[in-house]
């Protein structure tokens, strides 16, 4: 069966081939009403479809961008992924999404597909395990945007939070409450994944600035399988514990399996408080303290750097670093300590 090309459509509306041609690229400026309603019945009459590769050719251009996230289990890769889906489908531009699964040999792979396919950029959440590759990208003057997590060495534009920041909102939480004996957990950080280590450093220096010291037994970061045992074996100490940071959403669902299955009451037998707010923090028995990150702003804000740089190429520039403040969020999940002096406010 052959196919339907513009010329048909052209001939079907009585309109020339360049003014089908300005109606799919939405070039409305000159033209009338009438003749928009032409050409919109015949595409439909004539059940015609563009030809996007040929489309594709011939402007240079996909009007589509990739997002290679490190882990779709987060509750902050979906929410940064939807925000980032909602600037592009504003600008005309489609979004192909792949999950890295913290496996850099996977990243890399989704990579070259991606470029192989022609987007005209790439967001990534990035593993850190492809140092080489991101420095070809930045070399070619490839639009590439990194979300989440800044990698040492590569000057590539990040949009980050301030984890340091994060972690100690949460940790003066719990001593503004009178927990001394605070723990944290995070996500493996065996390749120096920016937030992590950043959230165990506002955790040692939050501590440390109230005058309290770093007891090492206290801080675990582990693969998530592991989780739960590293808390039973922090839960397990001579003096264990009563307050624990989870360093992100994962991280507190294999807490709140534990305290679940050891019949823990929260915060009676353990404060717990989270770093990203999950969907079910404010309906969780009880409900859950959080510090919560702006995600759809910051998602919004990669879209928009990207799709600055593919539709101008001038705006491409020097490395910056998007840094968004964090926000704690106080339910039921900390109580008040055996040290607290008082309630506070926050």
């Amino acid at each position: 069966m052959k196919s339907v090309t513009i010329g048909d459509v052209a001939s079907h509306a009585n309109v020339s081939k360049s003014t089908v041609s300005q109606y799919l690229n939405k070039r409305y400026d000159y033209m009338g009403e009438k003749t928009k309603e032409r050409i919109e019945k015949a595409i439909r009459e004539l059940g015609y479809h563009p030809n996007i590769v040929a489309r594709s050719l011939k402007q240079k251009s996909t009007k589509t961008i990739g997002v290679i996230v490190a882990n779709i289990l987060h509750n902050f890769s979906t929410e940064v992924s939807r925000a980032i889906e909602d600037e592009c489908n504003e600008q005309g531009f489609h979004l192909i999404v792949c999950n890295a699964d913290d496996e850099p040999e996977k990243e890399k792979n989704y990579i070259e597909m991606l470029r192989a396919k022609q987007v005209d950029g790439i967001i990534i959440f990035p593993t850190g395990g492809n140092k080489e590759l991101y420095r070809k990208m930045l070399d070619e003057k490839y639009p590439v945007i990194f979300v989440d997590r800044s990698v040492e060495d590569v000057p590539i534009t990040s949009i980050t939070l301030d984890n340091r920041k994060a972690a100690g909102l949460a940790v003066q939480h719990f001593i503004n409450r009178g927990y001394k004996r605070i723990g944290i957990i995070t996500s493996s950080i065996i390749r120096d994944i920016t937030p992590r280590v950043e959230r165990i450093e506002g955790y040692r220096n939050t501590l440390q600035d109230n005058g309290l010291q770093v007891e090492e037994d206290y801080v675990k970061s582990l693969e998530i399988e592991h989780i739960q045992n590293g808390l039973e074996e922090m839960l397990s100490l001579a003096e264990p514990p009563d307050a624990i940071l989870a360093g992100n959403d994962l991280a507190l669902i294999e807490i709140l399996k534990y305290v679940k299955e050891k019949q823990l009451e929260i915060p009676a037998a353990l404060a717990v408080i989270g770093i990203d707010d999950v969907s079910f923090a404010s309906f969780y028995t009880p409900t859950l303290t959080t510090v919560a990150q702006p995600t759809f702003e910051m998602g919004k804000k990669a879209a928009d750097i990207l799709l600055a740089n593919i539709l101008d190429k001038k705006a491409e520039g020097s490395l910056s670093e998007y840094c968004f403040e964090p926000k704690l969020i106080v339910r039921d999940s900390v109580g008040y300590g055996s040290d607290a002096k008082g309630r506070d406010t926050v």
